[in-house]
């Protein structure tokens, strides 16, 4: 009988064990995926953008009218300004669908002195669309219409992409939801483990007693 309560013991002793080293993995577990779904989640400013698969923001001070317009997806291609809080500001180009035109009056209004109320910054979403040549030559043409006067820079083909990038933002795209592999992996390794953890834990499997005359 000695030997079988020893034996009882040393398979408790190697539960708890295992308990304890599940544990450890599901933690573990549990972190990355906690991880990967937040970088998956990340929303990015649009200086940080690398590619026209990264959801971002920029934050406008002030945007132009409309210098093209897209009937069939009733969207408007604006100039916006991102002012810093150092007083330093950036010009990009915008879509927007014009439908939403409200939203954006009050910027319009204050770049174009219809109003003298600095308004309240607006942050818009969207994906980095690549600049055709067909909306390089829009920008070209229209620009000088919309920096201020006293910008001594003149914009052109060659120097275009080094102030307004590459792209330009288009807000009409609604989010994305993208297949992560890598997080389904881990979660699906996640439940795993928690199943394994209760088997272990609710196994009532005893160790048999053999009983000699």
């Amino acid at each position: 009988m000695g030997k079988d309560k020893k034996s009882s013991e040393q398979k408790s002793t190697m539960k708890v064990f295992m308990c304890f080293i599940y544990l450890v993995i599901i933690t573990f577990l549990f972190v990355c995926s906690y991880h990967i779904f937040l970088q998956k989640e990340k929303i990015l400013p649009w200086s940080l953008s690398e590619s026209t698969g990264d959801y971002t923001y920029m934050d406008l001070s002030k945007m132009s009218e409309k210098f093209a317009y897209y009937e069939e997806s009733n969207m408007g291609l604006h100039f916006g300004i991102e002012e810093e809080k150092t007083g330093l500001w950036h010009a990009y180009i915008v879509a927007i669908d014009e439908d939403q035109y409200e939203k954006y009056k009050a910027l319009i209004d204050y770049t174009y002195e219809r109003t003298e109320k600095k308004p309240d910054k607006v942050r818009v979403y969207g994906y980095p669309v690549l600049v055709d040549d067909n909306i390089k030559d829009m920008v070209l043409k229209n620009v000088v219409h919309f920096l201020p006067a006293e910008n001594e820079v003149e914009i052109t083909e060659e120097n275009y992409e080094k102030y307004f990038t590459n792209s330009y933002l288009d807000t009409t795209r609604e989010r994305e939801e993208e297949f992560n592999v890598l997080l389904c992996g881990s979660l699906f390794l996640l439940f795993i483990v928690i199943v394994l953890f209760f088997l272990t834990i609710f196994d009532k499997k005893k160790a048999s007693t053999k009983v000699e005359e």
